[in-house]
């Protein structure tokens, strides 16, 4: 009897959290993680210098005036003058004039760099890589309720998912049974249609989160739901209010709904729709090979699909889950178990092939000498610490009493 009382307890209690609203009105700070800011910060122009790097390896000659180059800052979104940012990266570009009178500055890949570029292109025409491709992309057309998106909305997700810069043309033609181009029924600020891609059919075997996979389903008032606990990473230094302890740890015993689902007929101030809202950001977040994204990103991703200002909550009350950088000019979202400290715990291939490229556009030339130049800028913040102790140490002794 205790038994059948305690479950009729626990079945109303969650019934009620579905509906109502008890997070705390408390404040959850944010607290700055060096690790996280760090993995951030080391692929600082990595976006830009690719997209250099591919629209220099499609010329034909391989090797474009810079002229024809320079208008294009905005489109590659440049940090400084093409010139300028070609130099800051000399294991990676080469400037040259050809052996012609009047020549213009013209610019190339380094060695290194092609062979680099000729392995990634390789792994790229993998098919087992385009396979994973093609299911992660149709699981992103799948968070939605439609199995679509317009093309604006995943060309902002194009990096960070590892697909082709030309992947209208390259990409989605290989795989008729997965997508289609669709018009999206309205229109765009410029007057006209908007087209997108659309899942051909829904395909029950992706439907499943990354964190459902291996976990039991348990019974939740008559349904089959699993039983899934967040991991939290808090950085230390982060402390959170003892109300605000309680109420994630109630919330985090709340069911788990998949991203999948549709659970918009939840009550959208509910907890446990904000468990569900939590639980798409989490799935988006892990089908990106580098675990993070912009949070424009995420902002636009949720206003299309209907969740406003809910995505914008959830990132701020569950920072144990998600970590906001605002390092490299821009703020970034992190999925906090996706890294331990600042070093991805499961590497995509394709990151693998980044890092080699982060590795070419940290070195550079001291005095005909390659070396590395995050060593360089260490070295430089020990001997400015030294200095200033060193300075603090005479104005210290400056006026220290002297002895008669």
């Amino acid at each position: 009897m205790v038994r059948i009382n305690a479950t009729i307890t626990t079945d109303i209690h969650h019934r009620l959290r579905r509906q109502i609203r008890t997070f705390v009105n408390a404040r959850v700070k944010w607290v700055r993680d060096p690790y996280l800011d760090t993995a951030v910060e080391k692929e600082k122009n990595l976006k830009s210098l690719l997209s250099l790097k591919n629209l220099i390896i499609s010329h034909p000659s391989k090797a474009p005036p810079l002229r024809t180059i320079s208008p294009l800052k905005p489109q590659l979104n440049l940090p400084t003058t093409a010139l300028k940012f070609i130099q800051n990266y000399p294991f990676v570009f080469k400037t040259f004039r050809p052996p012609i009178p009047l020549s213009t500055l013209h610019v190339k890949l380094t060695p290194n760099a092609e062979s680099l570029h000729n392995d990634e292109t390789l792994f790229l025409n993998l098919s087992h890589y385009r396979k994973d491709l093609a299911q992660r992309l149709a699981k992103l057309l799948m968070l939605t309720r439609a199995n679509r998106l317009p093309f604006f909305v995943i060309n902002r997700f194009k990096f960070d998912l590892g697909l082709p810069h030309d992947y209208l043309l390259s990409f989605l033609s290989e795989f008729p049974e997965y997508f289609q181009i669709c018009q999206m029924g309205f229109k765009g600020a410029d007057g006209r249609e908007v087209f997108g891609l659309e899942l051909v059919k829904w395909r029950k075997d992706l439907a499943v989160s990354v964190v459902e996979k291996g976990v039991k389903r348990e019974d939740f008032g008559g349904e089959k739901r699993v039983h899934i606990r967040y991991s939290m990473n808090l950085p230390r230094g982060f402390d959170l209010q003892k109300k605000v302890k309680i109420w994630a740890e109630e919330w985090q015993n709340l069911p788990y709904i998949s991203p999948y689902e549709d659970a918009f007929h939840l009550a959208p101030n509910s907890d446990q729709a904000e468990k569900w809202t939590v639980g798409v950001i989490h799935e988006l977040l892990s089908l990106l090979i580098s675990k993070k994204t912009e949070r424009e990103n995420i902002y636009c991703l949720g206003d299309h699909l209907g969740f406003g200002i809910r995505f914008r909550k959830a990132l701020v009350h569950h920072p144990g889950i998600f970590y906001l950088s605002n390092k490299i000019r821009t703020h970034t979202i992190v999925l906090r178990e996706a890294f331990n400290k600042n070093i991805l715990v499961e590497k995509h291939p394709l990151m693998r092939m980044r890092y080699k490229y982060i590795s070419l556009m940290n070195k550079v030339l001291r005095r005909g000498i390659p070396i590395n130049a995050g060593a360089l800028r260490h070295r430089k913040r020990l001997a400015s610490v030294k200095a200033a102790n060193s300075k603090r140490m005479k104005q210290v002794k400056s006026i220290e009493p002297k002895e008669d």
